[in-house]
């Protein structure tokens, strides 16, 4: 195993099965990061999403996709450009990992791919053991989405963070109060397979205990873009406030539970939810 590998492994200590294919997971979207970088990627991108909180910001859950915003609207963007940049690092750290690009069947302003491979070759390569690897199917595939909007809402802001593993090397993120208006337009607005996205509702609390500051113009610029909100006058905090209120009063507690569940560890916090807990975490956010 590479050394910088080990290194990254260690913070982690899996126990089981489900743990190692989440530290094998997060590792591979570290290297593929640095692979985007070394590739220049983040002169035009921003890092956003669930997985930018888990990996630059420290959110406590794990999360699947790498998603990314361009700085400015650009239809010509090609995600694919960048296909051989991200196999060529993540095989210089011993992974065996094909980008496969998605071919849109809708108009999108969104592009796609993932990075595919086999669970238990991978599991291997940190040196899981046997005994582990093997409780995985032999063709078990290990996915990550990326995701690039290439028609991003005005009104964010970036900012630069670094990582010291593998390497150190700099990703470009949406400062958190666009983060945290992102995260608001996808719990407010997100139609996700008919079912509740809970990944949301935890993120929520994680922001309004640590980073309750919201830029409500990037919202508001969001909410216009997918035909939310229109014409006068502008959102308001008192507007916002509403439509959270009542999207927590529609919510599944339970559904939303389900879908969290398998990636948190303490599974006693999500105990706490209910319509009650979380309009007293809407009063935590501070609109700006």
């Amino acid at each position: 195993m590479h050394e910088a590998i080990t290194r990254m492994l260690a913070k982690y200590a899996p126990k089981s099965v489900d743990d190692s294919v989440a530290a094998l997971r997060e590792i591979i979207q570290e290297v593929a990061l640095l692979g985007l970088w070394r590739a220049k990627f983040f002169e035009h991108a921003a890092f956003y999403g669930g997985t930018a909180l888990r990996i630059l910001y420290g959110l406590d859950r794990f999360s699947e996709d790498l998603d990314f915003s361009l700085l400015v609207p650009n239809p010509t963007f090609n995600l694919a450009q960048y296909r051989s940049s991200l196999e060529k690092e993540l095989l210089a750290f011993g992974f065996n990992v094909r980008v496969e690009m998605v071919d849109k069947t809708v108009e999108s302003a969104v592009q796609s791919a993932f990075l595919k491979a086999n669970t238990r070759k991978e599991l291997l390569v940190i040196e899981t053991g046997e005994e582990l690897a093997g409780q995985v199917c032999a063709g078990l595939l290990l996915k990550v989405k990326i995701e690039v909007d290439t028609d991003p809402p005005p009104g964010f802001t970036t900012l630069t963070r670094y990582l010291l593993q593998p390497i150190p090397f700099a990703v470009r993120s949406y400062s958190l109060p666009d983060l945290f208006a992102g995260k608001m337009h996808a719990l407010l607005f997100r139609k996700w397979k008919n079912r509740v996205k809970g990944r949301d509702w935890y993120d929520f609390v994680w922001y309004a205990a640590n980073h309750p500051d919201l830029n409500l113009i990037h919202l508001e610029q969001r909410m216009r873009q997918t035909g939310h909100w229109g014409g006068e006058p502008s959102l308001s905090p008192e507007a916002f406030s509403n439509l959270l209120l009542d999207a927590i009063h529609l919510l599944d507690v339970n559904q939303a539970r389900k879908d969290v569940a398998p990636f948190v560890k303490d599974q006693g916090i999500l105990e706490l939810w209910s319509e009650e807990f979380f309009s007293d975490v809407a009063s935590h956010v501070r609109v700006l």
